[in-house]
């Protein structure tokens, strides 16, 4: 297929850190070839998917910076960073499904794109209707961001989601604003590790990745029979924290 040049398409100006319940499923196409990133956002769109387009690894890091995804189409050869290396860095801090595209048909490019950390490998060319029927399987697999549980119990403890409430027991525990935000943003991901950049935005929380830390070590206070041995809001090293749940 020859390639076209074309100038990148404009950058949504709107964060989205989550998604109102019942709008479509968000996608991000990945792919250095104009054309078939038109006829793939034009299929997709048809199929009543919401489709956001980047060229590049690069500019596709500057929209997942200012938007919540769904899901990733990644071409795998692209100039600059490839798919499998985009895809392997974004496996330390993010875990939106990702669905790689390639011209390579040897089982064992398949296998190095789902250890990277692919969820689906699909290889070109390929019926559309395959590619819609593929990312349709991945979104049943993955627990919507709105699936929100009323409350998440770890130890001793419950937190209300709802009402951003911490009870020992029966006994209230008082939680800032910015202390319940990060708690939500930890139980609502509880089990995964979130990166500090990812608190901060899902928790809503001012000023830095600095200011993460702050507010984890003041959290840890109230949950934590010992803060410096953490049980539930643990660090997962290089990645961020996480809340371990019973």
């Amino acid at each position: 297929m020859t390639k076209a040049n074309s100038s990148p398409e404009s950058a949504a100006r709107v964060f989205d850190p989550a998604h109102a319940p019942g709008s479509p499923p968000h996608i991000l196409i990945v792919d250095d070839d104009t054309r078939l990133r038109q006829l793939l956002k034009k299929y997709l769109s048809d199929n009543g998917f919401r489709v956001t387009t980047a060229e590049n690894a690069a500019t596709a890091r500057a929209r997942l910076d200012s938007l919540a995804f769904d899901l990733i189409i990644l071409d795998v050869m692209m100039p600059g960073e490839s798919g499998t290396e985009l895809t392997a860095s974004l496996r330390g801090h993010n875990q939106v499904p990702i669905l790689l595209l390639t011209a390579r048909a040897e089982s064992g490019d398949r296998i190095a794109g789902l250890e990277c950390g692919a969820d689906d490998y699909l290889t070109k060319p390929f019926e559309p209707h395959e590619l819609v029927l593929r990312v349709r399987a991945i979104l049943r697999r993955v627990p919507k961001e709105n699936e929100v549980p009323e409350e998440v119990r770890f130890g001793a403890f419950c937190f209300h989601m709802t009402r951003d409430e911490l009870y020992k027991g029966a006994a209230r525990i008082h939680l800032t604003g910015t202390e319940a935000g990060l708690l939500k943003a930890l139980a609502t991901n509880a089990g995964v590790p979130l990166s500090r950049e990812e608190l901060r935005k899902q928790g809503r929380i001012p000023g830095n990745t600095r200011t993460v830390d702050v507010q984890v070590a003041r959290l840890r206070r109230k949950i934590e029979t010992d803060p410096k041995a953490p049980q539930y809001l643990q660090t997962a090293r290089g990645r961020g924290y996480l809340l371990r749940i019973d």
